[in-house]
């Protein structure tokens, strides 16, 4: 008998389950996108691109992550939704095919200032219990080596009912932390400068306080000259000894004040808790003026800088103490933590190694744990936030990016894309929105949106593969190969800047000319000593004005027109124009829609469900009342002018009834950076991260300085916005300023007079000015990363 091997002619049908290899999206509307709809493919590396502005956060971030979390936050309980964040559906039509997302955005880590990099990654945590468990002599839990928990103790009588009956017990208790006692785990301590605090020639009467916010006319001035405790007509400079503790050092104190009760602090604790427990990035800019200038931060001299006490300091481990393993760069942790062999705390150190691994495989090496939090770049904030997931064993998640080539310099790019590249083949949906061509070169799928930014964006106009969309014709596919060219000639220094014996942070007693008069760019590796060099040296001189990358703070309250100081005088010119006052035209004042309090919506909390917002029916979403609204300038009211562009209101402000110089100054540099497409009254909170980085930038050029420091202005900007801000840097220098910029993009190296390059490595691999010259003299030289890197940019390969 014949044996016959069937073998069928049609495979199997898939499973259905294997079907599921898109993401879709149609319709979506969330802020300018305009009904768009896209099929992203699951288990890809798709990357967004696009002018600023554009959409693409939207799609992204606003739209598919934004619903993915929600639904994730509708699987739990009604119970714990009501402690989470309620988040509304996105303004789309059809989203299938989502998977859970992970968001690694540029949003600063915590501004808190007991944060630092060990806390914010648990990375403390595990060096806590390490300690606890290891170190000689044992003081006690992982707590006792907490910088953030005090070491108390108390007695007293406690009742207990037992059986029946009310038993009264003495009780001790007490706790082990390692907080240091005089700095309160801080680190530095606080002198004032008591002449920033108060003109000793006056009385308080007279306004003797010169500390923001100390009116006498306010509730802080009321206090003092009533408390009883001070002689409101004696100047102060003849206070005794008594009065002068009361109005400095006195502890809160209950008193009464036109029959109120109220609490009496002197200044220094007063401003301690108002002012010294804040961040001081997160502070307002004139608050920081003032604490920049009446305040000394020193490095406690009990705990040195180590923000621990002498018990916590005192346990060791083969020598080392945490404060020690804090202190260290972590790629020299790793490789002590690495040499301990303890069987008993295998799983701890095989943790702890493994995280402090990821810090340096992602380029971090050159931190500390001890490093706040507060101070590190968006670049090194996003890049820390991926620390937990690169060892991850979960699969099929969306992981997305918010460009992860921030602060890195073209060196460190080629290792961000191969982590990328390794979570998509993980199994993983990467989405990642991006400017930089090196990262766009290795997408699977090419999201191209535009035309252009604001209204004039919001749609797809390109998506495919990459060399699809070099032969496109969008803006994108033009820009994508763009090169700069070196310039044929540089500008010649008027002066220097001197720097001598600069050891910020890992600087090693850097001496370097900074050149004025020209555009120098400061170029090195992430964390090769740029910002060290010029926060620590340069950025508090006189006649220094830095932008920096730090945060936009704001509500949706906020907007354009209220951060740049424009509405000022727009209110102004309406205040004269109608004979009225102008906090009526204030969304925020008397001028204010009584129903919505000027939000323009009202809004219905509904707990843990998500909150629903409704045009105010009165204003019509306007904001104001209607009698404001009758008052006129130029042929528009308060809110017209609001719904105008940067580009509309640039001429109406510039001639006729409406002319004000001062705003149209201030609309003028919204153009320089290229933000005419914004409206005036559009919430900060709906400005991608590229927008708000060139809004500080429009908003501190107004101040006055002779030496501008800029930190990556490039940050978020498309590839053919470059230009015009490299345009905007020879505006500045030729009318006579000197420009200092951080920067790894190669256009601005390129376009530079002179360039400062820092290195040759990163964290105490650094710290070295290893080359200084023009763009062309580092391309010839070859000698460092940045001009290998620069000479391939050029074509000088």
């Amino acid at each position: 008998m014949d044996t016959v091997t069937r073998t069928d002619a049609h495979p199997p049908a898939p499973h259905a389950a294997d079907s599921h290899d898109l993401i879709r999206v149609q319709g979506a509307r969330e802020n300018n996108l305009k009904d768009v709809s896209v099929d992203l493919p699951k288990r890809r590396l798709t990357v967004f691109t696009g002018v600023s502005g554009s959409g693409k956060s939207s799609l992204v971030f606003g739209t598919i992550a934004a619903e993915s979390q929600r639904l994730i936050n509708e699987t739990y309980s009604a119970f714990v939704q009501g402690f989470m964040p309620s988040l509304a559906r996105p303004d789309v039509d059809v989203l299938q095919g989502l998977t859970t997302a992970i968001i690694v955005d540029q949003e600063r880590m915590g501004a808190n200032v007991r944060s630092t990099v060990g806390t914010a990654t648990d990375v403390n945590a595990m060096l806590r219990i390490l300690f606890s468990r290891l170190g000689e002599p044992h003081i006690g839990s992982s707590q006792a080596f907490s910088f953030n928990v005090a070491s108390i103790s108390g007695a007293g009588a406690v009742t207990i009912e037992r059986g029946g009956q009310k038993i009264k017990e003495r009780r001790d208790f007490e706790i082990t932390g390692g907080m240091c006692p005089r700095c309160e785990g801080m680190g530095s301590v606080t002198d004032f400068d008591l002449s920033a605090l108060y003109d000793d020639t006056k009385s308080l009467r007279e306004g003797a306080l010169t500390i923001p916010g100390y009116s006498m006319d306010g509730w802080y001035g009321r206090i003092f000259m009533e408390s009883g405790f001070l002689d409101p007509d004696k100047p102060i400079g003849r206070y005794t000894k008594k009065e002068l503790d009361a109005l400095l050092h006195k502890p809160a104190t209950k008193i009464k004040v036109e029959g109120i009760n109220v609490t009496y602090e002197g200044l220094i604790p007063r401003m301690q808790k108002s002012f010294l427990s804040k961040d001081r990035e997160a502070m307002q800019p004139h608050i920081r003026a003032f604490v920049d200038r009446a305040v000394t931060f020193t490095d406690c001299p009990e705990c040195e800088g180590t923000r621990l006490n002498e018990g916590a300091r005192s346990s060791k481990i083969k020598g080392i103490s945490i404060a020690d393993a804090c202190r260290m760069q972590i790629s020299d942790l790793a490789e002590w933590v690495r040499g301990l062999d303890a069987p008993s705390v295998a799983p701890l150190l095989g943790g702890l190694t493994e995280t402090l691994d990821s810090f340096v495989e992602i380029g971090l090496g050159y931190l500390s744990l001890d490093r706040p939090a507060g101070t590190l770049s968006g670049g090194e904030a996003q890049r820390t936030k991926m620390i937990r997931h690169l060892g991850s064993s979960l699969t099929d998640v969306t992981y997305v990016f918010d460009e992860p080539t921030i602060g890195l310099h073209p060196h460190d790019i080629q290792r961000m894309n191969e982590l990328l590249l390794r979570l998509r083949d993980k199994g993983n949906t990467v989405l990642v929105v991006e400017h930089k061509p090196e990262t766009i070169a290795i997408a699977d799928h090419v999201v191209d949106l535009g035309p252009g930014a604001g209204t004039a964006g919001g749609e797809i106009v390109y998506q495919g593969d990459v060399d699809g969309l070099r032969r496109s014709g969008t803006l994108t596919g033009r820009h994508l190969d763009d090169r700069a060219r070196l310039k044929p000639s540089v500008r010649s220094r008027t002066g220097a800047l001197e720097v001598r014996g600069a050891s910020t942070h890992n600087l090693r007693d850097v001496d370097v000319d900074i050149p004025l008069g020209v555009l120098v760019v400061l170029t090195g590796v992430a964390g090769s000593g740029k910002s060290s060099l010029v926060s620590g040296s340069v950025a508090r001189r006189d006649g220094v004005v830095t932008i920096d990358q730090g945060a936009i703070k704001g509500s949706r309250r906020s907007n354009p027109a209220t951060y740049t100081g424009l509405l000022e005088p727009v209110r102004k010119a309406f205040a004269k124009a109608n004979g009225v006052k102008p906090a009526l035209f204030s969304a925020n004042s008397e001028g204010a829609c009584p129903s919505c309090n000027g939000a323009g919506v009202i809004y219905m909390d509904l707990a843990m469900m998500a909150g629903v917002s409704t045009p105010c029916e009165v204003c019509e979403g306007k904001r104001f009342q209607p009698a404001v609204l009758e008052y006129r300038l130029g042929g528009k009211d308060i809110s017209e002018v609001l719904a105008m562009s940067v580009a509309e209101a640039e001429p109406f402000f510039a001639t006729g009834e409406a002319r004000t110089p001062a705003a149209h100054t201030v609309l003028q540099r919204l153009a320089d950076v290229g933000l005419g497409y914004l409206t005036l009254g559009q919430p900060l909170t709906t400005l991608s991260g590229g927008e708000r980085q060139r809004l500080k930038l429009a908003t501190q050029m107004g101040e006055k300085g002779e030496v501008y420091v800029l930190d990556e202005p490039t940050t978020g900007l498309h590839l053919a916005d470059v230009e015009q801000l490299l345009g905007l840097l020879d505006r500045l220098v030729d009318g006579g300023r000197s420009v200092v910029v951080i920067e790894h993009h190669q256009a601005v190296m390129a376009h530079a007079d002179w360039i400062i390059d820092l290195g040759p490595g990163a964290g105490h691999d650094g710290g070295r000015v290893v080359f200084e010259g023009t763009p062309a003299d580092l391309v010839a030289d070859r000698s460092t990363l940045t001009g290998q890197h620069l000479a391939a940019y050029v074509g000088g390969a």
